[in-house]
């Protein structure tokens, strides 16, 4: 399974990007979703993560500005940014995991797509 995130960019603070996460395979057995950041000289962290039986989870810091998303049919999964800040910027990651029920859990990661929000 391989990962394709795009949609990064610059952008002004108070600006909007929506990142995409192209799969290549279909979301049929698809498990969880989510995306993470990783800043510099700073531990990756969860952005957002959507898991059957738990729903979906936003970090404090984004609540109310991104909304993560899902197409079926094209396999991509999206995270909506609204009303950015320069404490957005990092490089953003999206996961997939595939799998459940009687079937093992596998993840997979995209290779990262750099946001930075300028003041």
């Amino acid at each position: 399974v391989q990962l394709q995130a795009s949609g990064g960019g610059l952008v002004q603070s108070g600006g909007s990007l929506k990142l995409a996460c192209a799969a290549s395979v279909g979301f049929r057995s698809l498990y969880a979703m989510g995306w993470y950041r990783q800043a510099p000289g700073k531990q990756r962290e969860l952005v957002v993560i959507d898991t059957p039986g738990d729903g979906t989870s936003y970090a404090d810091s984004v609540k109310g500005r991104f909304a993560i998303s899902r197409d079926d049919v094209r396999s991509t999964v999206y995270l909506q940014m609204n009303n950015l800040k320069p404490e957005d910027t990092a490089i953003y990651y999206c996961y997939l995991s595939f799998g459940g029920g009687e079937l093992p859990v596998m993840s997979y990661w995209g290779q990262g797509t750099q946001v930075t929000v300028s003041s």
